[in-house]
Formats: structure tokens, C-alpha cells, sequence
């Protein structure tokens, strides 16, 4: 349920409004904006008469939201959201660019990817370290020293750095992670998601492989609702007939999710392709389907990569890809 307070409304009055609302267990999120002040009520708001509410005098309307999400719902929360992180931000305008390997395999690799991206003009360094294989003999990442590595990376060249997570008993190796990462196969892992809304720190949540809209947001919603609202979501690509691609990009999803929800929207490209010369042309496509980021695999040897070669950009490769992205951006918020 969504209440449209009037402006100055009586102080007394709201008091013991918002008493009235947590005496019936409904949680208050309020979102103050320049003429409007919104109240997202959530909670089991279906007890509540609409039209008891409507007729104080301190609300000016009040709505029902149908939408099993609340906290990432736009309707509660009118405004994007936009996220800092480090000496960047995620959402508000600017182009986020998160590049770096698909597997930190060894401190040289990382930190001379590291800082060919930051050169180029990355906003972030990703690497993973606690790898999801498909088989269980592919390599699985180094691990705690994976993420000691990236630590490495980023006090060389002072780019946030984002790793993904498997499971909340490895929390304690993350403490000088940035953003953490949720996958594609952990998105409806709900009790890692709980643990991560326990956290004060961004998450970066791709959709699953056969997700809808819907299972997304109700996916942001498990962290949203643990008090954690730095949720970012991720288009990945999901599994559709086509099979000459890894995955099959949902342009379509930048749009919509933009159209549902508050929360800022990256696409990757290179899990969508699995091919390093199609993720360019995805990665223009994303940008001016108005996401407000990427994150893009770059290997500086991709022949020899420990996992996804074949879809990891060379970093000379990134760099003009880079320049292209950015005045593509520029170019849109002229517009």
C-alpha cells in the first residue's frame, strides 16, 4: 500500500498515524521528495480499510499496490536510486563500467588487467574468486586468496572491486569487497539473499537463467526487506532455444525493469554472448536501451584463461570499446 501525505501535515496527526500503523505490524518506508512525501506501507496491509485512511487528514491519497514487491517497486519509490561506491556511483547519470577477468588466476593477471581497464576508464574492478562451474572438475577460483589478490589490484589502482559470493558462510572473507556479486544460479538462493540484506554494503543480483520480471524483483525484495536497499540488478542473458549463442540477451529487460523499479539496471554483455565479438554490439545495445551500466570479461590472454576465454575481451580490445561507450553516453544525456 502506498499513502500520499499532504504537505506540512499536522505533526500530532502523523505521529499517531505511524503509532496506529505499527501497532498492526505494517512497517513504514518513506520516501521525501521536493513537493511529495510517500509512505510505502509493507507488511499484511490487506486488514487495512483504504478508505479509513483516505479520509485523515494528513493523507492526500492512498493506493494499493498489487505488485508482491515493495521496497524495489518505483511506485514506493518514485526517484531512481543511486548507489556510491568508493570515489563512484552506480545509477544517477554517469556510465558504470566493471571490467576485469571472469577468474583471478594469479596476482601478475589481475593486476595487469587491473590496470589496463582502470586506464581505459573503468569505474570498477571485477574477478572472480568463488567460482559456479557447470562441471565439478572445471576450475573453481582460488578462493579467500582470490579475493586477497583483488585486494592486491585495488590498492594499485584504487578501483572498488566486485566478486561474487556462493554462500553466506564465506562472508568473513569479504570484508574488503566493494559490491558484492550474486550469480545467476544463486539468484533464488533466499537465504543467502537474507544474510545480504543483514549487510550495509552494494549487491550486484543477475538474473537467473530462466527468470522472469517478476522473480527478479522479489529476489532484490529478500535483500530490500532486510534492510540492505543497495540492490543492483543485472540482465546476464537468459537460456532461450538459440543455441549459437551462450546466452540470449533480453534488451527488453533494461526498459521494463527501468519501468518497475527504482533500483539501477547494468547489463553483461559477455555472459549473454559467450562470444568476445559480439559483446561490442551488445554492450551499444544495452546502453541505448538506457541501462546504466556494463560489466564486460577482459582477459590480457584469453587463449589461456582459466574459465570463459572465449567471451573475454584483450584489453586493447576493452580500450576502444571504451571510448566508443562513453560518447555513445555522453551523447544520450545530451538527449
Amino acid at each position: 500500500m502506498i499513502v500520499i501525505l499532504r504537505r506540512n501535515p499536522d505533526q500530532v496527526q502523523l505521529e499517531r498515524f505511524r503509532q496506529w500503523l505499527e501497532e498492526r505490524r505494517v512497517s513504514i518506508h518513506p520516501t521525501v521528495g521536493m513537493n511529495q512525501t510517500i509512505w510505502g506501507l509493507v507488511g499484511d496491509t490487506s486488514h487495512l480499510d483504504i478508505n479509513l485512511i483516505a479520509a485523515l487528514d494528513v493523507v492526500e491519497d492512498v493506493k494499493r499496490v498489487q505488485e508482491p514487491y515493495k521496497n524495489a517497486n518505483r511506485k514506493f519509490h518514485p526517484a531512481d536510486t543511486v548507489i556510491p561506491v568508493g570515489g563512484t556511483q552506480v545509477g544517477g547519470g554517469g556510465l558504470t563500467l566493471i571490467a576485469g577477468p571472469c577468474s583471478v588466476e594469479s596476482e601478475e593477471q589481475i593486476c595487469a588487467v587491473a590496470q589496463a581497464v582502470r586506464k581505459s576508464g573503468a569505474t570498477m574492478l571485477r574477478g572472480g574468486a568463488f567460482k559456479p562451474r557447470t562441471s565439478p572438475y572445471a576450475f573453481q577460483g582460488l578462493r579467500a586468496e582470490g579475493i586477497r589478490l583483488l585486494s592486491i589490484a585495488k590498492k594499485l589502482t584504487g578501483l572498488p572491486i566486485v566478486t561474487e559470493i556462493m554462500d553466506a558462510a564465506q562472508l568473513e572473507y569479504f570484508d574488503d569487497v566493494d559490491v558484492i556479486q550474486v550469480g545467476a544460479r544463486n539468484m533464488q538462493n533466499f537465504e543467502l539473499l537474507k544474510a545480504l540484506g543483514e549487510l550495509k554494503k552494494p549487491v550486484l543480483l543477475k538474473r537467473g537463467l530462466s527468470a522472469t520480471y517478476e522473480e527478479l524483483l522479489m529476489s532484490a525484495e529478500y535483500i530490500m526487506a532486510g534492510g540492505n536497499e543497495q540492490v543492483i540488478l543485472c540482465e546476464r542473458g537468459i537460456r532461450t532455444f538459440e543455441t549459437y549463442t551462450r546466452n540470449t540477451l533480453d534488451v527488453s529487460s533494461v526498459p521494463v525493469l527501468k519501468q518497475l523499479s527504482h533500483l539501477p539496471v547494468i547489463v553483461d554483455p559477455s555472459h549473454a554472448s559467450g562470444r568476445y565479438q559480439l559483446v561490442p554490439s551488445l554492450a551499444k545495445a544495452a546502453l541505448a536501451a538506457g541501462a546504466d551500466g556494463l560489466e564486460i570479461e577482459v582477459h590480457n590472454d584469453p587463449a589461456h584463461a582459466l574459465s570463459d576465454g572465449p567471451q573475454s575481451l584483450r584489453p586493447e580490445a576493452f580500450d576502444r570499446l571504451a571510448g566508443q561507450l562513453y560518447a555513445i553516453s555522453g551523447l544520450l544525456l545530451e538527449a
